[in-house]
Protein backbone atom coordinates (compact mmCIF):
# COMPACT_ATOMS: atom_id res chain seq x y z
CA UNK A 1 0.00 0.00 0.00
CA UNK A 2 1.41 3.60 -0.89
CA UNK A 3 0.01 6.41 0.61
CA UNK A 4 0.44 10.63 0.26
CA UNK A 5 4.04 10.91 -0.31
CA UNK A 6 4.44 8.20 -2.84
CA UNK A 7 1.67 9.94 -4.86
CA UNK A 8 2.76 13.42 -4.51
CA UNK A 9 5.94 11.95 -6.10
CA UNK A 10 4.60 10.68 -9.32
CA UNK A 11 1.25 13.31 -9.46
CA UNK A 12 1.99 17.06 -9.99
CA UNK A 13 -1.44 17.82 -7.76
CA UNK A 14 -1.87 19.21 -4.35
CA UNK A 15 -4.84 20.35 -2.21
CA UNK A 16 -7.58 20.73 -3.04
CA UNK A 17 -6.81 19.21 -6.37
CA UNK A 18 -5.25 16.03 -5.24
CA UNK A 19 -7.99 13.60 -4.98
CA UNK A 20 -6.38 10.14 -4.36
CA UNK A 21 -5.54 9.25 -0.64
CA UNK A 22 -3.42 6.04 -1.78
CA UNK A 23 -2.53 3.30 -4.04
CA UNK A 24 -3.35 -0.42 -3.08
CA UNK A 25 -1.48 -2.04 -5.92
CA UNK A 26 0.32 -1.42 -8.50
CA UNK A 27 1.96 -2.99 -11.44
CA UNK A 28 3.72 -1.25 -13.66
CA UNK A 29 2.49 -0.83 -17.14
CA UNK A 30 -0.67 -2.77 -16.57
CA UNK A 31 -3.11 -1.87 -13.89
CA UNK A 32 -3.50 0.12 -10.52
CA UNK A 33 -6.18 0.40 -8.01
CA UNK A 34 -6.31 3.50 -5.90
CA UNK A 35 -8.62 4.89 -2.88
CA UNK A 36 -10.43 8.08 -2.32
CA UNK A 37 -12.90 9.02 0.48
CA UNK A 38 -14.86 11.25 0.21
CA UNK A 39 -15.67 13.66 3.12
CA UNK A 40 -17.96 16.09 4.06
CA UNK A 41 -15.11 18.90 4.68
CA UNK A 42 -14.26 18.97 0.74
CA UNK A 43 -13.97 22.61 -0.37
CA UNK A 44 -16.98 21.82 -2.69
CA UNK A 45 -19.31 21.09 0.35
CA UNK A 46 -18.01 24.83 2.12
CA UNK A 47 -21.33 26.60 0.55
CA UNK A 48 -24.22 24.30 1.78
CA UNK A 49 -26.45 25.52 4.49
CA UNK A 50 -27.88 23.69 7.12
CA UNK A 51 -30.81 22.83 5.37
CA UNK A 52 -29.01 21.76 2.29
CA UNK A 53 -30.91 18.74 0.69
CA UNK A 54 -29.57 14.76 0.61
CA UNK A 55 -28.63 15.17 -3.16
CA UNK A 56 -26.37 18.43 -2.90
CA UNK A 57 -23.75 15.99 -0.96
CA UNK A 58 -23.77 14.32 -4.44
CA UNK A 59 -19.77 14.33 -4.83
CA UNK A 60 -19.40 16.35 -8.02
CA UNK A 61 -19.30 13.99 -11.20
CA UNK A 62 -16.35 15.90 -12.93
CA UNK A 63 -14.51 15.57 -10.13
CA UNK A 64 -15.02 11.90 -9.54
CA UNK A 65 -13.98 11.78 -12.81
CA UNK A 66 -10.87 13.67 -12.22
CA UNK A 67 -10.16 11.56 -9.55
CA UNK A 68 -10.34 8.44 -11.36
CA UNK A 69 -8.27 9.94 -14.11
CA UNK A 70 -5.44 11.03 -11.03
CA UNK A 71 -5.26 7.07 -10.57
CA UNK A 72 -5.06 6.73 -14.49
CA UNK A 73 -2.30 9.45 -14.41
CA UNK A 74 -0.35 7.81 -11.59
CA UNK A 75 0.01 4.36 -13.59
CA UNK A 76 0.75 6.05 -16.59
CA UNK A 77 4.14 7.89 -14.93
CA UNK A 78 4.50 5.53 -12.72
CA UNK A 79 7.41 4.26 -13.68
CA UNK A 80 9.72 7.24 -14.50
CA UNK A 81 7.49 9.85 -12.57
CA UNK A 82 7.60 13.76 -13.67
CA UNK A 83 5.84 15.78 -11.29
CA UNK A 84 7.29 19.21 -11.96
CA UNK A 85 5.07 20.72 -14.83
CA UNK A 86 7.69 23.02 -15.39
CA UNK A 87 10.24 20.98 -16.67
CA UNK A 88 10.82 17.09 -18.19
CA UNK A 89 7.59 15.52 -19.97
CA UNK A 90 4.11 16.90 -18.87
CA UNK A 91 1.17 14.72 -18.54
CA UNK A 92 -1.74 16.03 -20.85
CA UNK A 93 -5.09 14.72 -20.82
CA UNK A 94 -6.12 13.86 -23.82
CA UNK A 95 -9.62 12.38 -24.27
CA UNK A 96 -12.26 9.89 -22.56
CA UNK A 97 -15.31 8.84 -23.79
CA UNK A 98 -17.52 5.76 -22.74
CA UNK A 99 -17.92 7.14 -19.56
CA UNK A 100 -21.09 6.16 -17.45
CA UNK A 101 -22.13 7.63 -13.96
CA UNK A 102 -24.10 4.51 -12.08
CA UNK A 103 -24.99 5.91 -8.49
CA UNK A 104 -24.21 9.12 -6.72
CA UNK A 105 -21.23 9.26 -4.50
CA UNK A 106 -21.61 10.44 -0.94
CA UNK A 107 -19.61 11.95 1.76
CA UNK A 108 -18.90 8.92 3.76
CA UNK A 109 -18.33 6.83 0.17
CA UNK A 110 -14.82 5.18 -0.25
CA UNK A 111 -14.01 5.28 -3.87
CA UNK A 112 -12.09 2.22 -5.21
CA UNK A 113 -10.73 3.02 -8.53
CA UNK A 114 -9.17 0.71 -11.03
CA UNK A 115 -7.39 1.30 -14.24
CA UNK A 116 -5.52 -0.83 -16.86
CA UNK A 117 -3.48 0.25 -19.87
CA UNK A 118 -4.87 -1.01 -23.24
CA UNK A 119 -2.56 0.16 -25.10
CA UNK A 120 1.04 2.18 -25.50
CA UNK A 121 1.76 4.07 -28.81
CA UNK A 122 4.61 6.16 -28.47
CA UNK A 123 3.81 9.29 -26.18
CA UNK A 124 0.26 8.39 -25.76
CA UNK A 125 -1.98 5.77 -23.11
CA UNK A 126 -4.75 4.86 -23.70
CA UNK A 127 -6.34 3.38 -20.56
CA UNK A 128 -9.71 2.17 -19.55
CA UNK A 129 -11.36 1.33 -16.29
CA UNK A 130 -13.79 2.31 -13.55
CA UNK A 131 -14.71 3.00 -9.82
CA UNK A 132 -16.95 1.56 -7.65
CA UNK A 133 -18.12 1.98 -3.77
CA UNK A 134 -18.29 -1.05 -1.51
CA UNK A 135 -18.80 -3.18 -4.84
CA UNK A 136 -21.19 -1.35 -6.67
CA UNK A 137 -20.35 0.33 -9.40
CA UNK A 138 -20.09 4.23 -9.74
CA UNK A 139 -18.31 5.03 -12.45
CA UNK A 140 -17.21 3.81 -15.95
CA UNK A 141 -15.07 4.99 -18.52
CA UNK A 142 -14.57 3.13 -21.73
CA UNK A 143 -11.65 5.21 -22.70
CA UNK A 144 -9.05 7.87 -22.12
CA UNK A 145 -5.97 9.19 -23.69
CA UNK A 146 -3.13 10.61 -22.05
CA UNK A 147 -0.10 11.91 -23.87
CA UNK A 148 3.06 13.33 -22.71
CA UNK A 149 4.70 16.36 -24.44
CA UNK A 150 7.97 18.16 -23.38
CA UNK A 151 7.75 21.22 -21.28
CA UNK A 152 9.61 23.39 -23.60
CA UNK A 153 7.75 23.25 -26.43
CA UNK A 154 4.30 23.45 -24.55
CA UNK A 155 5.64 27.17 -23.21
CA UNK A 156 4.32 30.30 -24.97
CA UNK A 157 6.96 31.39 -26.94
CA UNK A 158 8.37 34.79 -27.06
CA UNK A 159 6.20 37.66 -28.27
CA UNK A 160 5.91 38.09 -31.70
CA UNK A 161 7.89 41.56 -32.52
CA UNK A 162 5.68 45.29 -32.97
CA UNK A 163 4.76 45.71 -36.42
CA UNK A 164 7.39 48.80 -37.92
CA UNK A 165 5.65 52.11 -38.49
Amino acid sequence: MMGQLEIRKVLPHRFPMLLLDRVTEVVPGERVTAVKAVTCNEPWYQGLGPDAPAQAYGYPRVLLLESWCQSAGLLATWESPDPDVLEGQVMLFGSVSGVEYHRPVLPGDVLEHRASITRVVDDTVIIEGGSTVAGEPALTVGLAVLAFRPAAELRPGDPAPAPAP
